[in-house]
């Protein structure tokens, strides 16, 4: 069976040919490369004709379309059967198509759950991507949920469930997995098909992606029992744990280590092999960043969450 690989873009000039260069270096070659440009000003397009002399490249133009609009618009220009999506701005292992695309080939599936793994670029990007980002031993692969990054899937597949949402911008790609789960589960998990991708490179860049991912969450209506914890974690219980140790109670300071420990022990654990050989101040500043990161990222979700829910409301989803 043949394979579409296709993505959407905007304004990703020059840091569109990382990705184009894996995907030449595949050991299997994509039979079609569909690329929405969702209006690009920069020299985007100017990358991609570079190499349509290389690559089986199609290019749709779709000025002001979101990423689950540009994703459909993409997969419906598709001239073959199996779909294999991914991102600007990652790099694709050498064997990611050929391993994502095999249980399609062979029929043992409908959907494929690829993998994706940080390439940070500095010692900032190398704490972030400890510190939200899974390693594949922590993932259950029968309930793993792949980023539209690193997945694939027969076409029929996405015309059975509609398509992505294109009413959501963010998050769009759960409610996609979700549908697609209920009709197709179980998923195939292909852990050697990675996307590789650079962590964000800043606290306010980390912001505004889970200030936007928790938004897009509320217009779902995804998560809201884990929305609910956090919550109830910083505005009753550390204030109850802040209320204990000002009356000079123990129990107060065994709730605080208790808690900092579990807010940090997974993303310390992916951290420590990740800075052998850093010298000690480094390692030690690597490590106090876990919770500040963590924090950040707290609060963008308790911002962006209730501001989706309202969306929803206000358009009666």
């Amino acid at each position: 069976m043949t394979v579409s690989v296709i993505m959407t873009v905007k304004n990703e000039g020059e840091g569109l040919r990382p990705l184009l260069d894996s995907l030449l270096d595949q050991t299997l070659s994509p039979d079609e490369v569909v690329i929405c440009d969702g209006g690009s000003t920069d020299n985007t397009l100017a990358v991609l004709a570079e190499y349509g002399v290389w690559l089986p490249l199609k290019v749709i133009h779709a000025p002001g379309s979101n990423i689950s609009e540009g994703r459909n618009k993409a997969i419906a220009a598709a001239s073959h059967p199996i779909i294999a999506t991914t991102d600007a701005g990652v790099t694709l292992s050498p064997g990611w198509l050929e391993e994502i695309t095999r249980p399609l080939r062979q029929n043992q599936a409908q959907v494929v759950s690829g993998w994706f793994e940080p390439d940070p670029y500095s010692d900032f990007e190398v704490v972030m991507g400890a510190t939200v980002l899974p390693e594949r031993r922590d993932v259950n692969p029968e309930t793993f949920l792949p980023s539209s990054r690193s997945v694939a899937f027969c076409k029929a597949a996405w015309e059975a469930v509609g398509g992505y949402p294109e009413w959501l911008d963010y998050s769009e790609d759960l409610i996609f997995d979700l549908a697609l789960k209920e009709q197709f589960s179980p998923f195939y998990f292909a852990p050697r098909a990675v996307a590789y991708f650079r962590p964000r490179r800043s606290l306010r860049d980390f912001f505004w992606q889970y200030f936007y991912y928790a938004r897009g969450d509320g217009k779902a209506n995804l998560w809201p029992i884990r929305h609910a914890v956090r919550y109830m974690t910083y505005l009753i219980g550390l204030p109850f744990i802040g209320w204990q140790i000002w009356r000079g109670r123990w129990a107060g300071w065994v709730l605080f280590v208790a808690g900092l420990l579990a807010y940090c022990l997974k993303p310390a654990r992916r951290l420590w092999p990740a800075t052998s050989g850093w010298r000690p101040p480094s390692r030690i500043r690597a490590f106090t960043l876990i919770p500040i990161i963590r924090l950040v990222g707290d609060i963008a979700k308790m911002i962006g969450y209730p501001l989706g829910i309202l969306w929803r409301f206000q358009n009666n989803r």
